[in-house]
Protein backbone atom coordinates (compact mmCIF):
# COMPACT_ATOMS: atom_id res chain seq x y z
CA UNK A 1 0.00 0.00 0.00
CA UNK A 2 1.27 3.47 -0.89
CA UNK A 3 1.99 5.86 1.96
CA UNK A 4 0.44 8.68 -0.05
CA UNK A 5 -2.58 9.95 1.82
CA UNK A 6 -5.76 8.45 0.29
CA UNK A 7 -7.92 10.93 -1.58
CA UNK A 8 -10.86 10.74 0.87
CA UNK A 9 -8.65 11.45 3.86
CA UNK A 10 -6.88 14.24 1.99
CA UNK A 11 -10.22 15.85 1.12
CA UNK A 12 -11.30 15.65 4.76
CA UNK A 13 -8.04 17.22 5.91
CA UNK A 14 -8.40 19.97 3.34
CA UNK A 15 -11.91 20.79 4.59
CA UNK A 16 -10.73 20.90 8.20
CA UNK A 17 -7.82 23.17 7.30
CA UNK A 18 -9.93 25.55 5.21
CA UNK A 19 -12.57 25.81 7.93
CA UNK A 20 -9.92 26.56 10.57
CA UNK A 21 -8.15 29.06 8.32
CA UNK A 22 -11.28 30.93 7.29
CA UNK A 23 -12.73 31.08 10.81
CA UNK A 24 -9.95 31.59 13.42
CA UNK A 25 -12.42 31.39 16.30
CA UNK A 26 -14.25 28.28 15.11
CA UNK A 27 -14.20 25.28 17.49
CA UNK A 28 -14.53 21.72 16.18
CA UNK A 29 -16.98 19.48 18.01
CA UNK A 30 -17.40 16.44 15.69
CA UNK A 31 -14.05 14.70 15.23
CA UNK A 32 -14.04 11.57 17.38
CA UNK A 33 -16.63 9.80 15.21
CA UNK A 34 -14.10 9.86 12.36
CA UNK A 35 -11.39 8.16 14.43
CA UNK A 36 -12.64 4.65 13.72
CA UNK A 37 -13.20 5.14 10.00
CA UNK A 38 -11.75 2.10 8.26
CA UNK A 39 -9.64 4.09 5.79
CA UNK A 40 -8.21 6.34 8.53
CA UNK A 41 -7.19 3.46 10.79
CA UNK A 42 -5.69 1.51 7.89
CA UNK A 43 -3.66 4.51 6.73
CA UNK A 44 -2.60 5.19 10.32
CA UNK A 45 -1.38 1.60 10.61
CA UNK A 46 0.64 1.86 7.40
CA UNK A 47 2.24 5.10 8.57
CA UNK A 48 3.15 3.57 11.94
CA UNK A 49 4.56 0.49 10.24
CA UNK A 50 6.69 2.60 7.88
CA UNK A 51 8.44 4.15 10.91
CA UNK A 52 9.64 0.66 11.95
CA UNK A 53 9.36 1.30 15.66
CA UNK A 54 10.21 -1.23 18.35
CA UNK A 55 7.50 -3.07 20.32
CA UNK A 56 6.04 -1.46 23.45
CA UNK A 57 5.37 -2.97 26.87
CA UNK A 58 3.11 -5.66 25.35
CA UNK A 59 6.05 -6.83 23.16
CA UNK A 60 3.75 -7.02 20.14
CA UNK A 61 5.58 -6.48 16.83
CA UNK A 62 4.32 -5.66 13.34
CA UNK A 63 5.37 -9.13 12.19
CA UNK A 64 3.19 -10.69 14.87
CA UNK A 65 0.23 -8.48 13.91
CA UNK A 66 0.60 -9.38 10.24
CA UNK A 67 0.89 -13.11 10.96
CA UNK A 68 -2.17 -13.16 13.23
CA UNK A 69 -4.26 -11.00 10.89
CA UNK A 70 -4.04 -7.26 10.48
CA UNK A 71 -7.69 -6.81 9.54
CA UNK A 72 -8.93 -8.51 12.69
CA UNK A 73 -6.47 -6.51 14.80
CA UNK A 74 -7.71 -3.24 13.30
CA UNK A 75 -11.32 -4.31 13.86
CA UNK A 76 -10.52 -4.66 17.55
CA UNK A 77 -9.21 -1.09 17.69
CA UNK A 78 -12.22 0.16 15.77
CA UNK A 79 -14.56 -1.55 18.19
CA UNK A 80 -12.76 -0.13 21.25
CA UNK A 81 -12.89 3.39 19.84
CA UNK A 82 -16.53 3.14 18.83
CA UNK A 83 -17.56 1.71 22.19
CA UNK A 84 -15.30 4.22 24.01
CA UNK A 85 -13.48 1.45 25.86
CA UNK A 86 -10.05 2.25 24.47
CA UNK A 87 -7.36 2.90 27.07
CA UNK A 88 -3.66 3.40 26.30
CA UNK A 89 -1.04 1.06 27.72
CA UNK A 90 2.03 2.22 29.62
CA UNK A 91 4.90 3.69 27.61
CA UNK A 92 8.16 1.73 27.63
CA UNK A 93 11.07 4.03 28.43
CA UNK A 94 14.61 3.42 27.25
CA UNK A 95 17.64 5.64 27.70
CA UNK A 96 19.64 6.56 24.62
CA UNK A 97 23.03 8.32 24.64
CA UNK A 98 23.24 12.01 23.81
CA UNK A 99 25.83 13.13 21.25
CA UNK A 100 27.41 15.47 23.82
CA UNK A 101 27.40 12.92 26.63
CA UNK A 102 24.79 11.72 29.06
CA UNK A 103 21.48 10.07 28.22
CA UNK A 104 17.97 11.16 27.33
CA UNK A 105 14.75 9.22 27.78
CA UNK A 106 12.82 7.86 24.82
CA UNK A 107 9.26 6.64 25.20
CA UNK A 108 8.01 3.71 23.11
CA UNK A 109 4.20 3.34 23.10
CA UNK A 110 2.63 0.09 22.00
CA UNK A 111 1.90 -0.28 18.30
CA UNK A 112 -1.81 -0.16 19.09
CA UNK A 113 -1.41 3.22 20.79
CA UNK A 114 0.81 4.52 17.99
CA UNK A 115 -1.86 3.67 15.44
CA UNK A 116 -4.61 5.44 17.41
CA UNK A 117 -2.38 8.49 17.97
CA UNK A 118 -1.61 8.60 14.25
CA UNK A 119 -5.32 8.50 13.45
CA UNK A 120 -5.89 11.42 15.83
CA UNK A 121 -3.01 13.32 14.27
CA UNK A 122 -4.51 12.91 10.80
CA UNK A 123 -7.56 14.80 12.06
CA UNK A 124 -5.97 17.34 14.42
CA UNK A 125 -2.93 18.42 12.43
CA UNK A 126 -4.82 20.26 9.63
CA UNK A 127 -6.76 22.25 12.23
CA UNK A 128 -3.72 23.37 14.22
CA UNK A 129 -1.68 23.96 11.06
CA UNK A 130 -4.03 26.82 10.22
CA UNK A 131 -2.92 28.61 13.41
CA UNK A 132 0.80 27.84 13.50
CA UNK A 133 3.33 30.63 13.02
CA UNK A 134 4.99 30.73 9.57
CA UNK A 135 8.42 30.92 11.24
CA UNK A 136 7.97 27.56 13.00
CA UNK A 137 9.40 24.63 11.04
CA UNK A 138 9.65 21.60 13.33
CA UNK A 139 7.63 18.45 12.60
CA UNK A 140 5.28 20.15 10.18
CA UNK A 141 4.12 18.98 6.74
CA UNK A 142 6.04 20.47 3.80
CA UNK A 143 8.52 22.14 6.18
CA UNK A 144 11.95 21.05 7.28
CA UNK A 145 15.03 22.00 9.27
CA UNK A 146 16.59 23.04 5.96
CA UNK A 147 13.93 25.77 5.62
CA UNK A 148 14.72 27.07 9.11
CA UNK A 149 18.46 27.03 8.39
CA UNK A 150 17.97 28.96 5.16
CA UNK A 151 15.78 31.59 6.84
CA UNK A 152 18.35 32.14 9.60
CA UNK A 153 21.11 32.58 7.03
CA UNK A 154 19.04 34.99 4.91
CA UNK A 155 18.18 37.10 7.96
CA UNK A 156 21.83 37.28 8.97
CA UNK A 157 22.81 38.37 5.47
CA UNK A 158 20.07 41.02 5.63
CA UNK A 159 21.61 42.63 8.71
CA UNK A 160 19.81 40.85 11.56
CA UNK A 161 23.13 40.06 13.18
CA UNK A 162 22.39 40.53 16.90
CA UNK A 163 21.30 37.05 17.91
CA UNK A 164 19.65 35.53 20.96
CA UNK A 165 20.93 31.96 20.92
CA UNK A 166 18.23 30.44 23.15
CA UNK A 167 17.86 27.06 24.78
CA UNK A 168 14.83 25.79 26.67
CA UNK A 169 15.42 23.58 29.69
CA UNK A 170 13.74 20.14 29.28
CA UNK A 171 10.96 21.55 27.13
CA UNK A 172 9.11 18.29 26.39
CA UNK A 173 9.25 17.27 30.06
CA UNK A 174 7.96 20.58 31.45
CA UNK A 175 4.99 21.47 29.24
CA UNK A 176 2.15 21.99 31.78
CA UNK A 177 -0.86 19.78 31.08
CA UNK A 178 -3.50 22.27 32.19
CA UNK A 179 -2.24 25.10 29.98
CA UNK A 180 -1.64 22.70 27.08
CA UNK A 181 -5.21 21.42 27.23
CA UNK A 182 -6.41 25.02 27.20
CA UNK A 183 -4.52 25.49 23.93
CA UNK A 184 -6.16 22.36 22.52
CA UNK A 185 -9.62 23.42 23.72
CA UNK A 186 -9.41 26.74 21.87
CA UNK A 187 -10.02 24.72 18.73
CA UNK A 188 -11.31 21.33 19.85
CA UNK A 189 -14.45 20.95 21.97
CA UNK A 190 -15.15 17.33 21.10
CA UNK A 191 -15.24 15.74 24.58
CA UNK A 192 -14.16 12.31 23.45
CA UNK A 193 -11.18 13.67 21.50
CA UNK A 194 -10.12 15.78 24.48
CA UNK A 195 -10.41 12.72 26.71
CA UNK A 196 -8.08 10.80 24.37
CA UNK A 197 -5.43 13.50 24.56
CA UNK A 198 -5.69 13.68 28.35
CA UNK A 199 -5.20 9.90 28.60
CA UNK A 200 -2.06 10.09 26.45
CA UNK A 201 -0.65 12.87 28.63
CA UNK A 202 -1.34 10.88 31.80
CA UNK A 203 -0.14 7.50 30.55
CA UNK A 204 2.24 5.69 32.96
CA UNK A 205 5.90 5.21 32.05
CA UNK A 206 7.47 1.80 32.57
CA UNK A 207 11.21 1.28 33.02
CA UNK A 208 13.26 -1.81 33.71
CA UNK A 209 16.63 -1.87 35.44
CA UNK A 210 19.55 -4.13 34.59
CA UNK A 211 18.02 -6.92 36.69
CA UNK A 212 14.72 -6.68 34.81
CA UNK A 213 12.82 -5.17 37.72
CA UNK A 214 9.83 -3.11 36.62
CA UNK A 215 9.41 0.49 37.73
CA UNK A 216 6.34 2.58 36.86
CA UNK A 217 6.19 6.37 37.12
CA UNK A 218 3.95 9.17 35.91
CA UNK A 219 0.32 8.28 35.40
CA UNK A 220 -2.67 10.23 36.62
CA UNK A 221 -0.61 12.22 39.12
CA UNK A 222 1.65 13.74 36.46
CA UNK A 223 0.97 17.40 35.73
CA UNK A 224 3.49 18.23 33.02
CA UNK A 225 5.34 16.79 30.06
CA UNK A 226 4.38 15.15 26.78
CA UNK A 227 5.32 11.48 26.29
CA UNK A 228 8.48 11.60 24.16
CA UNK A 229 8.30 9.03 21.40
CA UNK A 230 4.53 9.37 21.08
CA UNK A 231 3.20 10.15 17.62
CA UNK A 232 1.02 12.95 18.95
CA UNK A 233 3.75 14.55 21.09
CA UNK A 234 5.45 16.71 18.41
CA UNK A 235 2.09 18.19 17.39
CA UNK A 236 1.23 19.03 21.01
CA UNK A 237 4.71 20.45 21.59
CA UNK A 238 4.35 22.69 18.53
CA UNK A 239 0.93 23.79 19.75
CA UNK A 240 2.29 24.91 23.10
CA UNK A 241 5.34 26.62 21.61
CA UNK A 242 2.92 28.50 19.37
CA UNK A 243 1.73 30.37 22.49
CA UNK A 244 5.07 32.13 22.67
CA UNK A 245 5.26 32.76 18.92
CA UNK A 246 1.68 34.05 18.78
CA UNK A 247 2.24 36.40 21.72
CA UNK A 248 5.41 37.68 20.01
CA UNK A 249 3.38 38.39 16.89
CA UNK A 250 0.25 39.97 18.38
CA UNK A 251 2.24 42.27 20.70
CA UNK A 252 4.30 43.56 17.77
CA UNK A 253 7.66 42.54 19.23
CA UNK A 254 9.11 41.96 15.79
CA UNK A 255 8.68 45.63 14.92
CA UNK A 256 9.59 46.84 18.40
CA UNK A 257 12.83 44.87 18.58
CA UNK A 258 13.47 44.94 14.82
CA UNK A 259 13.74 41.20 15.08
CA UNK A 260 12.46 37.83 13.85
CA UNK A 261 12.09 34.46 15.58
CA UNK A 262 12.98 31.21 13.81
CA UNK A 263 11.74 28.11 15.59
CA UNK A 264 12.24 24.37 15.14
CA UNK A 265 10.46 22.29 17.81
CA UNK A 266 12.09 23.35 21.11
CA UNK A 267 15.01 25.15 19.42
CA UNK A 268 14.73 28.80 18.46
CA UNK A 269 16.84 31.86 17.78
CA UNK A 270 15.90 35.53 17.74
CA UNK A 271 17.71 37.62 15.14
CA UNK A 272 17.62 41.35 15.74
CA UNK A 273 19.02 44.66 14.53
CA UNK A 274 20.51 45.94 17.76
CA UNK A 275 17.87 44.86 20.31
CA UNK A 276 19.01 41.37 21.28
CA UNK A 277 19.18 42.13 25.01
CA UNK A 278 15.68 43.59 25.09
CA UNK A 279 14.37 40.59 23.13
CA UNK A 280 16.03 38.17 25.55
CA UNK A 281 14.63 39.95 28.62
CA UNK A 282 11.13 39.89 27.15
CA UNK A 283 11.47 36.23 26.17
CA UNK A 284 12.63 35.27 29.65
CA UNK A 285 9.60 36.94 31.26
CA UNK A 286 7.13 35.36 28.81
CA UNK A 287 8.62 31.89 29.28
CA UNK A 288 8.12 32.25 33.02
CA UNK A 289 4.48 33.22 32.46
CA UNK A 290 3.81 30.09 30.40
CA UNK A 291 5.74 27.92 32.90
CA UNK A 292 8.77 27.22 30.75
CA UNK A 293 12.40 27.87 31.65
CA UNK A 294 15.34 29.12 29.64
CA UNK A 295 18.56 27.22 30.21
CA UNK A 296 20.64 30.20 31.25
CA UNK A 297 23.91 28.27 30.94
CA UNK A 298 23.25 27.66 27.24
CA UNK A 299 21.39 30.88 26.37
CA UNK A 300 23.50 33.79 25.21
CA UNK A 301 23.66 36.85 22.98
CA UNK A 302 25.92 36.64 19.94
CA UNK A 303 27.15 39.41 17.65
CA UNK A 304 27.12 37.42 14.46
CA UNK A 305 29.35 39.86 12.59
CA UNK A 306 32.24 38.83 14.85
CA UNK A 307 30.98 35.69 16.66
CA UNK A 308 29.64 32.32 15.58
CA UNK A 309 26.68 30.38 16.95
CA UNK A 310 25.21 26.94 16.31
CA UNK A 311 21.65 26.14 15.29
CA UNK A 312 20.25 22.82 14.03
CA UNK A 313 23.70 21.37 13.43
CA UNK A 314 25.04 24.37 11.49
CA UNK A 315 27.50 27.06 12.54
CA UNK A 316 26.52 30.58 11.45
CA UNK A 317 28.84 33.57 11.51
CA UNK A 318 31.78 35.25 9.78
CA UNK A 319 33.77 33.08 7.38
CA UNK A 320 36.81 33.82 5.28
CA UNK A 321 37.01 32.97 1.60
CA UNK A 322 40.37 31.24 1.39
CA UNK A 323 41.29 32.36 -2.13
CA UNK A 324 41.15 36.12 -1.60
CA UNK A 325 40.64 36.61 2.16
CA UNK A 326 37.17 38.11 1.71
CA UNK A 327 34.93 37.79 4.79
CA UNK A 328 31.27 36.91 4.44
CA UNK A 329 28.32 35.74 6.56
CA UNK A 330 28.30 32.00 6.14
CA UNK A 331 26.67 28.77 7.22
CA UNK A 332 28.61 25.53 7.54
CA UNK A 333 28.33 22.15 9.31
CA UNK A 334 29.22 22.59 12.98
CA UNK A 335 32.13 20.89 14.71
CA UNK A 336 29.68 18.84 16.77
CA UNK A 337 27.97 17.60 13.61
CA UNK A 338 31.31 16.54 12.16
CA UNK A 339 32.23 14.80 15.42
CA UNK A 340 28.95 12.87 15.41
CA UNK A 341 29.52 11.74 11.84
CA UNK A 342 33.06 10.62 12.66
CA UNK A 343 31.71 8.57 15.55
CA UNK A 344 29.12 6.89 13.31
CA UNK A 345 31.79 6.09 10.70
CA UNK A 346 34.10 4.71 13.40
CA UNK A 347 31.29 2.53 14.79
CA UNK A 348 30.56 1.18 11.29
CA UNK A 349 34.24 0.36 10.66
CA UNK A 350 35.12 -1.25 13.97
CA UNK A 351 37.67 -4.12 13.69
CA UNK A 352 35.04 -6.40 15.26
CA UNK A 353 32.73 -5.87 12.26
CA UNK A 354 33.13 -9.12 10.31
CA UNK A 355 30.28 -8.54 7.85
CA UNK A 356 31.10 -8.91 4.12
CA UNK A 357 32.58 -5.75 2.59
CA UNK A 358 29.58 -4.97 0.31
CA UNK A 359 27.32 -4.83 3.35
CA UNK A 360 29.79 -2.69 5.32
CA UNK A 361 30.21 -0.35 2.36
CA UNK A 362 26.47 0.01 1.83
CA UNK A 363 25.95 0.82 5.51
CA UNK A 364 28.80 3.36 5.39
CA UNK A 365 27.44 4.97 2.22
CA UNK A 366 23.96 5.24 3.78
CA UNK A 367 25.47 7.15 6.73
CA UNK A 368 27.45 9.45 4.45
CA UNK A 369 24.57 10.06 2.05
CA UNK A 370 22.15 10.92 4.85
CA UNK A 371 24.65 13.35 6.39
CA UNK A 372 25.49 15.03 3.08
CA UNK A 373 21.81 15.38 2.14
CA UNK A 374 21.18 17.33 5.33
CA UNK A 375 24.43 19.31 5.23
CA UNK A 376 24.13 20.44 1.63
CA UNK A 377 23.43 24.11 2.36
CA UNK A 378 25.96 26.89 2.69
CA UNK A 379 29.73 26.40 2.67
CA UNK A 380 30.37 22.66 2.58
CA UNK A 381 33.60 22.16 0.59
CA UNK A 382 35.94 22.28 3.58
CA UNK A 383 33.71 20.01 5.71
CA UNK A 384 33.28 17.53 2.88
CA UNK A 385 37.04 17.42 2.43
CA UNK A 386 37.51 16.67 6.13
CA UNK A 387 34.90 13.91 5.94
CA UNK A 388 36.50 12.33 2.87
CA UNK A 389 39.93 12.35 4.50
CA UNK A 390 38.60 10.76 7.67
CA UNK A 391 36.55 8.16 5.82
CA UNK A 392 39.53 7.24 3.65
CA UNK A 393 41.79 6.74 6.68
CA UNK A 394 39.20 4.62 8.49
CA UNK A 395 38.43 2.47 5.45
CA UNK A 396 42.13 1.95 4.72
CA UNK A 397 42.84 0.87 8.30
CA UNK A 398 39.73 -1.34 8.33
CA UNK A 399 40.70 -3.16 5.13
CA UNK A 400 44.37 -3.35 6.04
CA UNK A 401 43.48 -5.13 9.26
CA UNK A 402 40.94 -7.39 7.56
CA UNK A 403 43.37 -8.49 4.83
CA UNK A 404 46.40 -8.54 7.16
CA UNK A 405 48.41 -6.13 5.03
CA UNK A 406 51.80 -5.48 6.62
CA UNK A 407 52.22 -1.96 5.23
CA UNK A 408 49.99 1.07 5.84
CA UNK A 409 48.01 0.10 2.75
CA UNK A 410 48.49 3.40 0.96
CA UNK A 411 49.14 1.76 -2.40
CA UNK A 412 46.86 -1.26 -2.22
CA UNK A 413 44.02 0.89 -0.84
CA UNK A 414 44.69 4.28 -2.38
CA UNK A 415 42.11 7.05 -2.49
CA UNK A 416 41.24 6.25 -6.10
CA UNK A 417 40.64 2.60 -5.25
CA UNK A 418 38.65 3.27 -2.06
CA UNK A 419 36.40 5.86 -3.73
CA UNK A 420 36.49 4.08 -7.08
CA UNK A 421 36.64 0.30 -7.28
CA UNK A 422 35.54 -0.28 -3.69
CA UNK A 423 32.52 2.00 -4.12
CA UNK A 424 32.81 4.23 -1.04
CA UNK A 425 30.87 7.47 -1.45
CA UNK A 426 33.00 10.60 -1.79
CA UNK A 427 31.32 13.81 -0.64
CA UNK A 428 33.72 15.88 -2.72
CA UNK A 429 32.54 14.17 -5.88
CA UNK A 430 34.36 12.39 -8.70
CA UNK A 431 36.60 15.36 -9.52
CA UNK A 432 38.73 14.70 -6.46
CA UNK A 433 38.98 10.93 -6.73
CA UNK A 434 39.08 10.05 -10.43
CA UNK A 435 37.77 6.58 -11.26
CA UNK A 436 40.35 3.96 -12.14
CA UNK A 437 40.27 1.02 -14.47
CA UNK A 438 39.20 -2.20 -12.81
CA UNK A 439 41.86 -4.82 -12.29
CA UNK A 440 41.77 -7.93 -14.37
Amino acid sequence: MSLETPIKIRMLQRKLYQKAKEEPNYRFYLLYDKMWREDILLHAYELAKANKGAPGVDEQSFEQIESEGREEWLRGIRSDLRDKTYEPRAVRRVMIPKPGGGERPLGIPTIRDRVVQTAAKLLLEPIFEADFDPHAYGYRPKRSARDAIQEVHELLCSGYADVVDADLSKYFDTIPHCELMQCVARRIVDRDMLHLIKMWLKVPVEERDESGNRKVSGGKRSTCGTPQGGVISPLLANLYMNRFLKFWRITGRGEMFRAAVVNYADDFVILSRGYAKEALDWTRSVMQRIKLTLNEAKTSIKRARTESFDFLGYTFGPQCFRKDGWWYMGARPSKKSLARLRQKVADCLRPSNVAPWPGVRDRLNMILRGWSNYFSYGTTVFAHGLVDNYVYDRVRHFLRRRHKVGSRGGILFSGKIVFGELGVLSLCGPSRHAPVRKRR
